[in-house]
């Protein structure tokens, strides 16, 4: 019985050099994010614009998710250690389902609220929430773009990324709700449009919970075609049959499969493992351990 594992160290230098560049993205938007926050809580309350509230209240929240993702992704750098053999990397998918949930509950109390107020008017002042709201979107606008290029290959980024977009989306919301109020005086257009800003929020932020939580049981993802797999694997030439097939992230842009596979000729062992290392590339799977079992050590089921 022998076993076979193919592992490219050039993947995991790439992997530091982009998570490096993910750092400094990821703190530039953490310092303006912090900085804008206490200017829109100070026009929130001035303004009494509960637009700019929920605005200001996400972007706290964006402090707070920043910073978690920066050190989640300082932490998963360390080395593997005897007691953590894959090291720390799933701290990032830890960060991601926290902020990705802290989004689903901000979303909830905005709506809340916007009942509140829509039951309850007060007068707002627009021309403050207009202001404050313009910087804002200014600021996020900077954040998003900072955090975009990044955000589709990283559950962590995509987490914090789309913090700020809930950002921008409420900058934008309070923007308009601040026209209507300077041009006709309905002021239950700053809860409405809080309400629509927080279903958006929603939206995202429950397939972000959903996709950290795969990852976290270890499905497989969601790009991989498990019978594609199956049939690519089943062509190899020499290999009888397989078992124990598992394809999971552990983090992410680090896709994984192990299996067991049955084999009549041992002499043919070289040549399978490479071409079950290459046919699984084209899959996008890097990371394989496939065991190689002869036959007499294996009894094949019946074929149905």
């Amino acid at each position: 019985m022998s076993a076979g594992h193919h592992h490219d160290g050039h993947d995991h230098a790439h992997t530091g050099l982009e998570r490096g560049a993910e750092g400094r993205r990821l703190t530039w938007v953490l310092v303006i994010t912090g900085l804008f926050m206490v200017a829109e809580v100070v026009g929130g309350i001035v303004s009494q614009s509960l637009a700019l509230l929920a605005d200001a209240g996400h972007m706290f929240t964006d402090v707070g998710a920043l910073a978690l993702s920066l050190v989640a992704m300082r932490l998963a750098q360390r080395p593997p250690s005897e007691r953590k053999t894959y090291g720390y990397v799933r701290l990032e998918i830890l960060a991601a389902l926290v902020n990705g949930a802290t989004l689903l509950l901000i979303a909830g109390l905005i709506i809340f609220e916007a009942w509140q107020r829509l039951r309850d008017p007060v007068e707002i002042d627009g021309v403050v929430m207009l202001t404050v709201a313009a910087l804002g979107l200014a600021v996020n606008i900077v954040g998003a773009l900072l955090l975009h290029s990044h955000a589709h290959d990283n559950l962590n980024v995509r987490g914090a990324y789309l913090h700020v977009l809930g950002d921008l989306l409420g900058s934008v919301g309070a923007i308009g709700a601040g026209v209507i109020i300077l041009t006709t005086g309905w002021t239950p257009a700053d809860p409405i449009i809080s309400v629509v800003i927080a279903l958006l929020i929603l939206f995202s932020s429950w397939r972000l919970v959903r996709e950290a939580a795969d990852v976290l049981l270890e499905a497989v993802p969601a790009h991989i075609e498990m019978d594609e797999v199956l049939a690519d694997l089943r062509g190899i030439e020499g290999l009888e049959d397989m078992h124990d097939l598992h394809v999971w992230t552990l983090t992410s842009g680090f896709v994984a499969l192990s299996a067991h596979g049955v084999i009549d000729d041992p002499t043919h062992h070289t040549r399978i493992l490479e071409e079950v290392r290459d046919r699984m590339k084209r899959h996008g799977i890097e990371h394989v351990t496939f065991q190689l079992e002869h036959r007499t050590l294996y009894q094949l089921p019946e074929r149905s």
